[in-house]
C-alpha cells in the first residue's frame, strides 16, 4: 500500500498526502488502494536533463512536443498524413498486414503497421474480429479502463504581470490528508464527482508567455474524481459538467480569493469527453489501469507485452503497451526496435 510506504518515509500528513497524489493521479484508486504504491514510482521513472524523476513545462504547449517529433521524422524522410482518420487495418489472406484504409478511401500499402492507438480501437476495431484469438479479445475487451480525471483549462486575467515562485510550480489542492483523497474517490465510486476534489494546478504560462496574450494567463486543472457514468444511469450534460466545474473553482476560491472573479473563460472536459476528443477508453490517459494485474507481462495482454500483436506486422505501441502511459515515450521507443528487427527478416 502507498499510505505504508509514505508512512516509512515521512511524518507530515499534507506532505504525504501531496506525494500521495502522484499514486492515484489517471487512476481509479486510493492511496489505501493495493498496488498504488506503482503508480508513484511510475510518475517519477526517467530523468530530465540530468535530473532523475524531473517533470518539466514544454515551450508551446505539449502540443510542441508532438510538433518537434514531427520535424525530426520528416527530416528523415517520413511522410505524416494529420487528420486522415484510419477505418481499418488491410490485411492479406495469411492475415499478414498489407498497410492501412483511411475513411476517405485512399489505402496507404505497408509491410509494418505501429498503432499508437488505444489496444481496444486498434484491436476491437480496426482490425476484423474473426482474425484474432477469441481469448486475447476477451482480454482486450476486459482491461479496466475507468479513470477518474475530468481536465478544465482555464483563462484567467492578471492583475500585474509579475508571476510569483510558487506559480511557476505544480501546486496541489485539497490535498491535507490522505483521508481527504480516500474520501473523494469513494464518492466517485458510487457515481458522485467529488464535493472536494483533488485538483493539481499548472500556470504554464508563467515560464512559457507565448501560451495566453499579455496580461493573460492559462491554468491547467488537473482534477479528480468524477465517475464515466453519474449516478442513476445519468449522462454529463451541460449542467453536470458546470456544476462539477463550479465545485472545482468554488475551493480554488478558498485557497485563492479572487479567483473565479478573474476567469474569462474555461474548457470542461470529463471522462467521456476525454474519450471522444482524444479516443482514450474510459478517459483513461494510460489506455488502461496502471494496476499489477495489467503490467509488464500482461499489458495489454498475457503473451503480448513485447509489441508484436496476433496479427504479423501489426505493433502497438502507445501508452497501452510496457511499461504503460506517461510522457516518456518508452513503449514507442521499444516498439520501433522490436519493429525494425522484424523489417529486417521480410
Amino acid at each position: 500500500l502507498l499510505c505504508q510506504i509514505l508512512d516509512q518515509w515521512f511524518e507530515s500528513e499534507p506532505l504525504k498526502a501531496t506525494l500521495a497524489t502522484d499514486a492515484v493521479i489517471g487512476a481509479m484508486a486510493s492511496p489505501h488502494t493495493p498496488g498504488s504504491g506503482y503508480v508513484l514510482l511510475h510518475h517519477v521513472m526517467g530523468e530530465l536533463e540530468g535530473r532523475r524523476g524531473a517533470w518539466g513545462y514544454v515551450a508551446g504547449g505539449m502540443g510542441a512536443l508532438s510538433q518537434a517529433i514531427a520535424r525530426a521524422a520528416t527530416a528523415r524522410g517520413a511522410h505524416i498524413f494529420a487528420e486522415k482518420a484510419v477505418c481499418h487495418v488491410l490485411l492479406g489472406r495469411d492475415r499478414q498486414v498489407q498497410g492501412v484504409a483511411l475513411q476517405d478511401g485512399t489505402e496507404v500499402r505497408s509491410k509494418l503497421v505501429l498503432s499508437n492507438a488505444s489496444p481496444q480501437i486498434t484491436f476491437l476495431e480496426l482490425i476484423p474480429q474473426e482474425q484474432l484469438p477469441k481469448d486475447f479479445v476477451q482480454r482486450i475487451r476486459q482491461v479496466d479502463t475507468r479513470s477518474p480525471v475530468t481536465k478544465i483549462n482555464a483563462a484567467p486575467n492578471a492583475r500585474d504581470d509579475q508571476p510569483l515562485p510558487h506559480h511557476q510550480c505544480s501546486i496541489h489542492l485539497n490535498c491535507e490528508d490522505t483521508h481527504l483523497l480516500h474520501q473523494a474517490f469513494t464518492e466517485a465510486t458510487h457515481g458522485h464527482p467529488s464535493s472536494r476534489p483533488m485538483i493539481e494546478l499548472c500556470i504554464p504560462s508563467v515560464l512559457d508567455p507565448g501560451l495566453a496574450p499579455r496580461g493573460c494567463h492559462v491554468v491547467s486543472l488537473f482534477t479528480q474524481y468524477t465517475p464515466f457514468v453519474l449516478a442513476g444511469g445519468q449522462s454529463w450534460d451541460e449542467q453536470a459538467r458546470n456544476a462539477y466545474a463550479n465545485t472545482v473553482f468554488d475551493c480554488i476560491e478558498d485557497y485563492a480569493p479572487g479567483f473565479k472573479a478573474s476567469i474569462i473563460g474555461r474548457d470542461i472536459l470529463t471522462p467521456p469527453d476525454l474519450e471522444r476528443v482524444f479516443g482514450l477508453p474510459g478517459g483513461n490517459i494510460f489506455h488502461g489501469g496502471m494496476s499489477l494485474d495489467q503490467l509488464y507481462f500482461a499489458r495489454p495482454a498475457p503473451s503480448y507485452s513485447g509489441y508484436r500483436s496476433p496479427i504479423p506486422g501489426l505493433y502497438l505501441c502507445g501508452s497501452g503497451a510496457h511499461p504503460g502511459g506517461g510522457v516518456m515515450g518508452a513503449a514507442g521507443r521499444n516498439a520501433a526496435h522490436v519493429a525494425i528487427k522484424d523489417f529486417r527478416h521480410l
